[in-house]
């Protein structure tokens, strides 16, 4: 049997675990539209942002089949782990979910997951 104290615990612990859950599922299907902001200049490393625009180059990466995009004058990296199913040619229209990062003194925006990126291909 348990202690009061135990059972207190025990049904914090429960609804803690319940609440944390719900706001996962919550957070799931709302998505990450909400929480980005567009890419600028100004943008921190480490924050969410969003690029839409038309892709002026794709680049694939030899060792380690990364890709790097160009989408209005911004870099967009996309890993080989989200690049794999992927296929984008110069003049798609897109739209990207990412990280900004400073890689050899220039932003860029990389890309976490193939969810992330959203293509309509130009007839």
């Amino acid at each position: 049997m348990l202690w009061r104290q135990e059972r207190i615990a025990l049904v914090l612990l429960v609804g803690v675990a319940v609440t944390v859950i719900a706001a996962h599922a919550v957070l799931s299907m709302i998505g990450k539209q909400p929480f980005a902001r567009p890419f600028s200049e100004n943008s921190m490393d480490g924050e969410l942002v969003i690029v839409e625009g038309t892709v002026g180059r794709a680049t694939l990466i030899e060792n380690g089949g990364h890709l790097a995009l160009t989408v209005n004058n911004t870099t967009v990296f996309v890993p080989a782990t989200a690049a794999q199913d992927l296929v984008v040619h110069k003049g798609d229209t897109i739209l990207v979910y990412g990280i900004v990062q400073t890689y050899r003194g220039k932003k860029e925006v990389v890309i976490s997951s193939f969810e992330d990126i959203r293509i309509t291909t130009t007839p």
